[in-house]
């Protein structure tokens, strides 16, 4: 009997218990191997310096260290406050990388959500993307304070103006498989073919490689990183929407942020670079159920380097340069190449 088999004989309590589990397990562990390599490790070498050295071996255990540093600190709440918006807020911002880690699958049978029975996989993942834009307006509204609510407002107004090209960027890839199933496109990169050859099937970073860096560009926004980090600029706003937060909330708003950019991460291997898929090898075998899973973290591992190397590299755009880049290149970029794409896929 096979694991999906045994899995389908469970009770729906018990099966809806596993995925939450696994769904937390993703999110976490894969945010905290982001942090501490890209963080603590992999920036420090840029830098010409270690890193965290003393707890643990090699520094292992530093990321424990800080958790159990918040977890200990007073949950302040300042006096003018909206209490329940502002606690509120890091858990909104952290729901939306939940929900978006379900529509990610990781092999043939391993997914969160049956991409067998659903066709709107991507458009689920897009639109629950957004959601966490209220909870930073939240934050910054919440907070009574100035800075907070400067930094909320310029992440509103920069996060909606680069989802369009995020979103954009995906419909030249939804043209080209046909489908907004997120398993079905993985299938279509792995069963395609570039100048008639398929040994390596039809990775869409080849083919859709303008959509691939705009992701990239927008993602880079999305996560409010450098150059892109205006909403937190330290020398004008402390941190922005974070400022008035202490202890356990400000913790959720850091392990969203690293979690966020593994799960867009994921989500840019399974449109660009053929997901699970390795050639030669079935896509659709139990195998990969298996091997999946460890493909998709190589690729979220590569893709959240060079997020995280540009940030520590590039200096921070001014507003007005950031939203120009949005609307007057990006956007038009994203729809000529959805006008191609569209040429393309009749002609041939």
């Amino acid at each position: 009997m096979s694991t999906t088999q045994v899995f389908a004989e469970l009770a729906y309590w018990q099966q809806t218990g596993i995925r939450v589990g696994a769904a937390l397990a993703a999110v976490l562990l894969v945010a905290g191997a982001l942090v501490y390599m890209h963080l603590f490790k992999a920036v420090s070498f840029m830098q010409s310096r270690l890193g965290p050295m003393e707890a643990g071996p090699y520094g292992s255990l530093q990321l424990l260290a800080e958790v159990g540093k918040h977890i200990q600190k007073e949950d302040i709440f300042p006096a003018k406050a909206d209490r329940f918006v502002f606690g509120a807020a890091p858990f909104v911002v952290l729901a939306s990388t939940f929900l978006l880690v379900v529509v990610v699958p990781a092999g043939p049978d391993a997914w969160f959500i049956d991409h067998h029975n659903s066709d709107l996989g991507i458009y689920l993942g897009l639109a629950v993307s957004s959601v966490s834009v209220l909870g930073i307006l939240m934050a910054g509204w919440g907070s009574s304070n100035k800075y907070s609510l400067l930094g909320g407002l310029r992440a509103t107004g920069q996060l909606i103006a680069y989802e369009l090209p995020l979103i954009l960027a995906v419909v030249g890839v939804v043209i080209q498989a046909g489908t907004m199933n997120m398993a079905d496109i993985v299938y279509a990169q792995a069963n395609g073919e570039i100048f008639g050859l398929g040994i390596v099937g039809n990775p869409y970073i080849l083919t859709q490689g303008v959509a691939f860096i705009i992701f990239l560009i927008a993602m880079q926004a999305e996560l409010a990183q450098a150059p892109f980090d205006m909403p937190v600029a330290e020398s004008e706003l402390v941190t922005g929407y974070m400022t008035e937060y202490s202890g356990m909330r400000f913790l959720l708003f850091f392990i969203g942020e690293f979690a966020t950019a593994g799960v867009f991460a994921a989500v840019a291997s399974v449109l660009f670079l053929g997901g699970w898929y390795i050639p030669g090898i079935d896509p659709g075998a139990d195998v990969m159920n298996l091997l999946g899973p460890l493909v998709m973290l190589v690729k979220i591992v590569g893709l959240t380097f060079l997020v995280f190397w540009t940030r520590f590299t590039m200096p921070r755009f001014r507003e007005d340069q950031l939203q120009r880049l949005a609307w007057k290149f990006l956007i038009p970029i994203a729809l000529a190449n959805i006008v191609v794409t569209g040429i393309l896929k009749v002609a041939f």
